[in-house]
Formats: structure tokens, sequence, C-alpha cells
């Protein structure tokens, strides 16, 4: 388990770490994934183009420092790198627009899909690897989540 001397010690690590949400011993990924709220608030009012661009260079961020972080700890999926959470949550929040109870039922579905990671987002889990594959099969519990979301929503 990484410290703060590793957290600080790189740039790359305080991006994965969530900025230092990932130290936390205990649900690291659950942490993290609040850490996407800021940001969401930060960027709700603004174009769709701009959340859109400001998600998308995210992954690639996070897709980069998740991959130097991940063989500086010789791991290939660390719990303590949750910037993947921080992205992808984010990602769900700007395709649903959600007010609170919104965004707390997104955030439930969330991260049910990424601790259970049902099929095919365990298939992305085992396919891919280093930095894209820690990314990747967040953006696919996002994507689950708002297909549930979507259907829950117009269902009731």
């Amino acid at each position: 388990m990484p410290n703060t001397k590793f957290l600080l010690q790189n740039m790359s690590h305080f991006i994965a770490l969530g900025f230092g949400s990932g130290l936390s011993k205990k649900a690291p990924g659950t942490l993290g994934t609040l850490v996407a709220l800021p940001f969401f608030l930060l960027i709700n009012e603004t174009n769709i183009i701009f959340q859109v661009l400001f998600v998308t260079v995210s992954f690639f961020i996070g897709l980069w420092a998740s991959n130097i972080t991940s063989e500086s700890l010789k791991l290939k999926d660390p719990s303590c790198i949750v910037i993947d959470e921080v992205a992808a949550f984010l990602l769900l929040l700007i395709l649903i627009n959600p007010n609170l109870y919104q965004a707390i039922y997104a955030f439930i579905l969330f991260r049910l899909f990424d601790i259970w990671k049902p099929y095919p987002i365990s298939w992305l889990e085992e396919k891919y690897s280093g930095g894209f594959g820690i990314m990747i099969d967040d953006i696919g519990a996002a994507l689950m989540a708002f297909i549930i979301y979507t259907i829950t929503n117009y269902a009731f």
C-alpha cells in the first residue's frame, strides 16, 4: 500500500491515487468515486462540448497516470489507483445531469457495477492491461450504470 511519500513523489501518482483519496485503507474506490463530484459541479453549467472534452482529457490523463503508477507499484490494477473511478463516474454524471437524488442513485449503480463487474465489464478487465485496462473497465461500469439508470428512470 503506497503512502503519502509515494503520492507526492510524482505527479502521475498524485493523479492516479485520486489526489490522495486512493490512500484510504477502507473503500478507496468508493472514496475515489466521490472525487468526481467537485469536478462535475465545476463543469456542470458549461456546454456539452466542453464537458465531453473534459471527460475525454480526464480519461487520457488517467490512462497515463495509472500506467506509470501501476508499473511503479508492480501491480496490474491496484485498488489505490482511483482515477479510473473519478473519470468514469464523471462521465456518468455528465450523461445523466442529475439532481441530488439521481446522483445518489447513479453513484450506487456505478459502485455496484464497478465492484460486481458483470460481463462485459469483466471481459474488459481481463482483456486489457496497463493504464488502458485500469481505465476501460470503469468506463464500462459507468456505461452499464447509465443503461440501467435510463431504463429505470423511464420505467418509474
